[in-house]
C-alpha cells in the first residue's frame, strides 16, 4: 500500500474539491469463488478460506478498471484527484486478503470499513462519497435513498481498455434528471410525452440521482484545458428531437458542461457505446444496460418508475 497521505477532501473555500468514490470489495475483486463457499458452506467455512488464502493475490473485479485509471487521476500541479473507499461485508480478519491485494495491485486505497455481515451502506454518506458503485441491488437502493449517486455495476462481456481518459456515460431520465418525463411516457405513452416536453422546453428537468456526481466531474473538468482533460462525459438517451431541447436547457441551467450528447430516438445503446469509448455507462433500466455490457462496465442506478416494485 502506498504511504503517499490520503488526499485532503475539501467542501468549501477556494481549493479544488476531489472526488470520493466508495466501492464494494466484491466490486473491486473477483470474489466469486470465496461468495459462493459463503453461501453453500456457511460463515466459519468462509472465514478458514480467506485466511488460508490471504497471501494468494484477488483478480480483478468489474469495476477494477475504473477504480485504477481514477486513482492515477492527477491535477496538473501533480496531486491526487479521487480517493477511493473500501466497504466490505467482511470482518477486519478476513478482509486482511482484500488489502494484501490492494497492496500487490498498487491500489492507493486507505480507508475502509468491514461490517462483518451487516451492509456497509450506511458508511458511504459518513465518507462524504459522491458515488457508490457495489454488486449489491440492495445496498445501492439504500444509498440513493440517502442522496448518494449510487449503481450496481456489471463487468463488460469482453475485455475494454480503450484509452487513458476516463470516460463516463449516463442516460438522462431518472439518472441525470428527475423520472417526471418518464412517468408521462410510461403512463401514457410516446405522443403525450412528446407533447409535454415541448411544452415545457423551457422549464429545467428536476435533478436525479446522479445530478451532483455529474457536477463533480464538471467541477475536476475546469481544473484543466478542453484539450488537455483526461475527463470526458456524455448524455446517451433515447429522446429524440423534438424532446431534446429541453434536456440542452436544463443542462445550461445547471451550468454543467457535457462533452457530447447522442439523442437516438430509441435505438440501441451498446455500439454508440462503444464508439464513444465508455468506461462506464449509468442506466436506470436493466435492458439498456445489459445492451451496454456487451460492449461496456454498465451501473444499474435502481431509481424511478421503470424500478417500481409492481
Amino acid at each position: 500500500m502506498s504511504n503517499e497521505p490520503a488526499i485532503k477532501v475539501v467542501k468549501n473555500g477556494t481549493e479544488p474539491q476531489n472526488l470520493v468514490i466508495a466501492i464494494s470489495s466484491m466490486a473491486l475483486f473477483d470474489l466469486e469463488e470465496s461468495h459462493d463457499i459463503y453461501i453453500n458452506q456457511g460463515v466459519k467455512r468462509y472465514s478458514e478460506y480467506q485466511i488460508q488464502h490471504e497471501d494468494e493475490i484477488l483478480d480483478p473485479g468489474p469495476a477494477f478498471p475504473l477504480v485504477k485509471k481514477l486513482l492515477n487521476l492527477r491535477s496538473e500541479q501533480g496531486d491526487p484527484l479521487v480517493e477511493v473507499i473500501l466497504l466490505s461485508r467482511n470482518s477486519a480478519d478476513t478482509g486482511l486478503r482484500i488489502f494484501n491485494s490492494i497492496e500487490k495491485h498498487n491500489l492507493r486505497i486507505t480507508r475502509a470499513a468491514f461490517t462483518s455481515g451487516d451492509s456497509p451502506y450506511r458508511y458511504v454518506k459518513k465518507f462524504n462519497s459522491h458515488l457508490f458503485l457495489s454488486t449489491n441491488g440492495g445496498d445501492v437502493r439504500k444509498a440513493i435513498e440517502e442522496g448518494v449517486a449510487a449503481a450496481t455495476i456489471v463487468a463488460p462481456a469482453k475485455k475494454t481498455d480503450f484509452s487513458d481518459e476516463i470516460r463516463f456515460a449516463f442516460d438522462g431520465d431518472a439518472v441525470l434528471f428527475s423520472d417526471d418525463a418518464e412517468k408521462i411516457y410510461q403512463e401514457q405513452g410516446l405522443e403525450a410525452f412528446t407533447q409535454s416536453e415541448k411544452n415545457a422546453a423551457k422549464q429545467p428537468l428536476p435533478g436525479g440521482p446522479f445530478k451532483s456526481f455529474l457536477a463533480i466531474l464538471h467541477h475536476i473538468q475546469h481544473q484543466y484545458t478542453h484539450d488537455n482533460c483526461p475527463i470526458k462525459t456524455a448524455l446517451v438517451t433515447a429522446r429524440s428531437a423534438p424532446t431534446h431541447e429541453r434536456v440542452i436547457r436544463t443542462l445550461r441551467s445547471w451550468n454543467i458542461r457535457i462533452d457530447q450528447a447522442l439523442f437516438l430516438g430509441g435505438l440501441s445503446k451498446g455500439a454508440f457505446l462503444e464508439a464513444f469509448g465508455a468506461d462506464v455507462f449509468f442506466d436506470d433500466q436493466l435492458g439498456h444496460c445489459d445492451s451496454a455490457r456487451e460492449h461496456v462496465a454498465a451501473g444499474h442506478v435502481p431509481h424511478g418508475i421503470s424500478n417500481k416494485t409492481k
